[in-house]
């Protein structure tokens, strides 16, 4: 496997282990640097600790010493980790960098073209698009990133020819010095993970770095139609490829009543396209951007999109029951996410929603809930929930669990109706992630009669 090539610095301290840690970790053992891992809910018997351990790593486990510091001159922290965390205020004190593990992947594999994917919305789905074109296209390449992939661990299995797919979050930007891709689509920008950045503009800000390093040689694919977008990327470098739902493009991607397009070439007719609801034509587009400038095929962009459905907790189908249908849509951690996966049907729906308290109220969904019939709600925001869905005369149920919120949304429904898991929130109130929620949600629906 690969290693790091011309990396600067000696001794670098990993904050936060997880998966992405454990895997910086061994990477920069690997590559001969010496490091310190500190991990406050890990022990030392841990199997993933002992495993660094016994390969020289030293570890400081259970707090954040300030000591942890000491002769550091590297800090590659866990995206999730808030900069307001005291190590991190004493290492910009101490001007010590602190990236993520994003940046080690430039490192591992500088000659490897990147195709780098963010936006506040619809990255999980355009960047499986993109993999799927450019493999179905007979193009070699590999899928990482905040998908679930660790991108510097893919990075160091990938052959020299292999392009990497990159889906990146804002938290994961914050700390890139060097990766650039060659390649970067910015879909769109709406109020997210404001409890994170503090501000709109700061959450800009990050999302902007998938383009800081990019020259005239590179392309930055954009969203035409968004005008937080289309400020942001007043700023950039590389070659604008824009896509829009509403315009044409000459020199991108566009859509009108009858087909989708690439520049002039036609593409494919929309009523071709599997891929349930009209935001996900803005990912198809984007996606049609990308894989068509890495050499895709017609044939392959094609067979994609006439054959894909989703991705796991994205509008995933689940299963239908006695004339229901029902759909996991556990990565909706917002109230955009959510009026999208809304608009998506016009059957009756049910609406299980709920999950962490970031301070917000959920008003802004009442223009998408025209279908909605009843709502099912649980965890910390289920009150305010209701006060939004009280505004709309909407039946509500609630429920201390998922799969209690599952067998009431069964119960109340009638032949005909979608039952869709979109919760408009993070999970972290109950789950550890919105793919353990999702696949509790999965699980009930199973275990329906």
């Amino acid at each position: 496997m690969k290693i790091l090539h011309d990396f600067p610095y000696q001794h670098v301290l990993v904050l936060g282990l997880a998966k992405s840690g454990t895997a910086a970790a061994h990477l920069l053992l690997d590559s001969g640097v010496r490091i310190r891992i500190n991990d406050f809910a890990s022990d030392a018997d841990a199997p993933e600790v002992k495993a660094l351990t016994d390969k020289g790593a030293e570890a400081i486990l259970g707090a954040h010493p300030l000591s942890a510091l000491d002769d550091i001159d590297l800090i590659v922290k866990n995206p999730g980790i808030s900069y307001e965390n005291i190590l991190l205020v004493e290492a910009a004190q101490r001007k010590i960098p602190v990236v993520t593990e994003v940046e080690l992947a430039h490192y591992v594999a500088p000659d490897n073209e990147m195709l780098a994917i963010t936006g506040s919305n619809g990255k999980t789905t355009t960047t499986t698009l993109v993999y799927e074109m450019l493999q179905k296209s007979k193009q070699p390449v590999r899928l990482a990133g905040n998908i679930g992939i660790v991108a510097s661990e893919v990075a160091r299995q990938a052959k020299d020819e292999e392009k990497l797919v990159l889906e990146l979050s804002s938290f994961q930007l914050m700390g890139i010095q060097k990766f650039k891709p060659h390649i970067a689509a910015l879909l769109n920008l709406f109020e997210a993970h404001l409890d994170y950045h503090g501000s709109m503009d700061a959450y800009v800000n990050a999302k902007k770095e998938i383009f800081k390093n990019q020259t005239e040689r590179d392309f930055l694919i954009f969203n035409a139609e968004n005008k937080n977008v289309l400020e942001a990327v007043q700023e950039a470098r590389a070659s604008l490829v824009p896509f829009s739902v509403n315009k044409q493009q000459p020199h991108g991607a566009w859509a009108d009543e009858q087909a989708v397009y690439f520049k002039d070439q036609h593409i494919i007719d929309k009523k071709e396209i599997l891929l349930p609801g009209d935001h996900n034509l803005e990912n198809v587009l984007a996606a049609v951007c990308i894989a068509c400038l890495s050499g895709a095929s017609i044939a392959g962009i094609q067979q994609v999109l006439k054959t894909f459905t989703g991705v796991e907790q994205r509008l995933q189908f689940v299963r239908e029951l006695h004339d229901r249908v029902y759909y996991n849509d556990s990565k909706a951690t917002n109230i955009l996410a959510t009026e999208k996966a809304l608009q998506s049907f016009d059957q009756p729906t049910i609406l299980l929603a709920g999950g962490l308290d970031r301070g917000n109220s959920f008003d802004e969904l009442l223009a998408s809930m025209k279908n909605v019939k009843a709502m099912v709600l649980f965890g910390e925001t289920k009150e305010k929930l209701k006060q939004t869905a009280n505004k709309a005369n909407i039946p509500v149920a609630i429920a201390d669990t998922l799969t209690d919120a599952t067998k009431t949304a069964h119960e109340m429904s009638s032949p005909g109706d979608v039952i869709l898991l979109s919760p408009a929130c993070a999970s972290w109130d109950q789950y550890k992630t919105f793919e353990e929620r999702g696949n509790m949600f999965v699980q009930a629906v199973h275990t329906l009669q």
